[in-house]
């Protein structure tokens, strides 16, 4: 009974672990254009993009084809751009975005992939102005921080 037990697992893992597959696909110029694991014909685990000068494009973690948890995006010079977090493919949560000095510009929280709550933006590292967005539309915004602070609950920004 053991030994059939034994197999029984053994089988159900090899079937299992077959259906995962390290995946890479490449420009007509042979260099590498991204690479990550699949299962079931289907992007899942983590993946890099690449641009054709072999520079990173992005990175992060699908689960069913669609990106999940946090990822990381860059221009063709390698600078990240922005980064943040997926949920079922949709961007959510806090996203930053830099300059070109990999600086923060800007920080804002989305939700289906719209600004939907607080922005700030920067200056030289320091916080300039904030505005607060529903569903993708401005619906105030602040240049005296004194005035921000009084008017919103700062835990709102975590």
């Amino acid at each position: 009974m053991k030994k059939n037990l034994f197999y029984i697992i053994l089988l159900i893992s090899l079937s299992a672990s077959a259906q995962k597959t390290y995946q890479k696909n490449y420009f007509d110029n042979g260099n590498l254009k991204s690479e990550g694991w699949t299962k079931n014909n289907q992007k899942n685990g983590y993946w890099k993009f690449y641009y054709e000068n072999r520079s990173i494009e992005k990175e992060g973690h699908f689960s069913a084809n669609k990106p999940v948890k946090y990822w990381y995006f860059y221009t063709e010079n390698g600078i990240k751009k922005s980064e943040g977090h997926f949920i079922k493919g949709e961007k959510t949560n806090w996203w930053l975005f830099y300059d070109d000095k990999e600086k923060i510009d800007y920080k804002c929280q989305l939700k289906h992939n719209k600004k939907n709550g607080f922005c700030l933006m920067y200056k030289n590292e320091k916080l300039i102005s904030a505005a607060k967005f529903k569903a993708g539309k401005k619906i105030k915004e602040w240049t005296d921080l004194k005035a921000f602070k009084k008017e919103n609950n700062l835990l709102d920004l975590q």
